[in-house]
């Protein structure tokens, strides 16, 4: 694919004011009724096929697409089995380009689980529109991809800029891993011709002041660590100092992964080599960005006697740089989860007989993932102290992804565009979580540029509580999209 003239300056103004006015008359509503609904990822709701938010979810996306009008648009919701179905919608090349190369957009409409902490006057599935934030769960990770998709090749089709064939493919299962999509990917890569740029608006953006474009992913390791001594409880003043501790003996296996003082994850297996042109991103992030990489997130306050509330738990570092590669190429270890732990108001003089604990460890992108879980079933389960009983079962090993190489049609239409949207260029960065469908689309189309950016800013805190789409920025976002692809043939 090569590039097109960038779009004139004065073009910009009219994309955004078209796309300005559906985002507010059209999407906005359609988001709102989305974020109801607890369309729950197949890993978190078993039997979301009866409970059916999934499919009201991408019924009422198919809907929405087809009731725009955008000329030739094809759309229909595809099943296989009992798989999680897909969206697929395809729209011909305008102002006589071919239909052979395509662009192909990604998105996904399942989401993550409630989880707790969340604002008095928000919930998960309760959407409120406050000072240009859409509160809710999957607003922003990742409802509106399916919506600003169309609405970019709307806006190029009102205003007669030429693009080429855009297709779409809008999963529901990528919360989980995407394990449905290699099935579809199989199926409708025929249908898609020649991709040439796929174009995922569902990461990460360092600030809201620019287009973000995400170069690389991190791996994934998910699993539970079991650790079992007794058969039942024991009288702590019975047993203590005879038997030795479950919590204790767990602590020390995790001393085998990580350093429990600097978080440093050791084995050779879980690390590697960060490329010359990722250490100069990440040099380039950490310049734009300074503090604001960890000031971003919401420290608790060392004290309450209102005195030293001012002083704050402290991030790892406040070298902005190692801070850039520890989220994007280094690997983390975190126990997200337990088992065997009574809530401290239940919890009496009882010397547990077990602990469970939920493990998710982030890795390099480059590192494979499922042999990193076999190497940390191994490194966990091998000599057990104390005789105790160890096991580590792995639910999902996931690896990471790395860009291809931007080539310069796509770094001029990006700096284009960003510059047109923002008054900025386009700033590049890893991200910190793993997202399995990169890798697939990767291999699926080798030849393919690729575009992840996304609204997950500062504070949207995707998957946790009082997550929020930045609408003013997701609009940008829009046009940026829409530009990139109209600079492209």
């Amino acid at each position: 694919m090569t590039a097109r003239p960038a779009i004139p300056q004065a073009a910009h103004a009219p994309l955004a004011a078209r796309i300005e006015r559906q985002w507010d008359e059209s999407i906005l509503p359609e988001l709102i009724e989305y974020i109801r609904l607890p369309a729950k990822s197949p890993a978190f709701d078993a039997d979301w096929a009866r409970h059916g938010h999934i499919d009201m979810a991408i019924q009422n996306a198919e809907r929405w697409v087809k009731a725009q009008s955008v000329k030739g648009l094809q759309a229909e919701i595809i099943r296989i089995g009992a798989r999680t179905p897909v969206l697929f919608f395809d729209i011909p090349a305008t102002g006589g380009l071919g239909n052979e190369r395509t662009v192909l957009f990604y998105g996904h409409l399942d989401k993550q689980p409630e989880m707790t902490g969340w604002r008095a006057d928000l919930g998960p599935w309760r959407p409120v529109l406050e000072d240009g934030k859409l509160y809710g769960r999957g607003g922003a990770d990742d409802g509106y991809a399916v919506y600003a998709a169309l609405a970019a090749v709307m806006a190029l089709d009102a205003e007669g800029v030429p693009r080429p064939r855009c297709v779409g493919l809008i999963e529901t299962c990528e919360e989980s891993g995407s394990f449905d999509l290699p099935a579809y990917l199989d199926q409708l890569a025929p249908r898609m011709g020649d991709v040439q740029l796929v174009v995922a608006l569902d990461s990460g953006a360092g600030n809201y002041e620019q287009l973000w474009v995400t170069t690389s992913l991190r791996g994934l390791v998910n699993g539970t660590l079991s650790v079992k001594v007794l058969e039942e409880g024991v009288h702590s003043g019975d047993a203590g100092g005879v038997v030795p501790e479950s919590f204790r003996i767990a602590r020390r296996l995790l001393d085998r992964i990580d350093d429990s003082g600097t978080g440093v994850v050791k084995p050779a297996a879980f690390n590697a080599t960060i490329p010359a042109d990722r250490l100069d991103q990440a040099r380039q992030a950490a310049a734009i960005l300074g503090d604001s990489i960890w000031k971003r997130f919401p420290w608790a306050s060392c004290c309450d006697d209102g005195v030293t509330a001012s002083l704050f738990a402290e991030p790892v570092t406040r070298d902005p740089v190692e801070l850039v590669l520890n989220r994007t190429w280094r690997a983390a270890l975190a126990v997200t989860g337990a088992d065997g732990l009574p809530p401290t108001a239940s919890a009496g003089n009882v010397q547990r007989p077990e602990t469970a604990l939920k493990l998710s460890l982030r890795l390099p992108p480059t590192v494979d993932g499922p042999t990193a879980g076999r190497h940390l079933k191994e490194t966990l389960e091998q000599d057990p102290p104390s005789n105790a009983r160890v096991t580590f079962s792995h639910e999902s090993a996931a690896t990471g992804w790395n860009a291809p190489a931007v080539a310069p049609w796509l770094a001029a239409a990006l700096d284009a565009a960003s510059s047109a949207c923002f008054g900025k260029p386009a700033a590049y960065m890893g991200e910190g979580g793993t997202i399995p469908f990169m890798g697939m689309l990767g291999e699926k189309f080798p030849h393919a540029q690729m575009l992840v950016t996304g609204v997950l800013g500062p504070k949207s805190n995707a998957h946790g509580p009082n997550e929020f789409l930045h609408v003013p920025f997701a609009k940008k976002i829009t046009v940026a999209t829409a530009m990139v692809v109209a600079s492209t043939r």
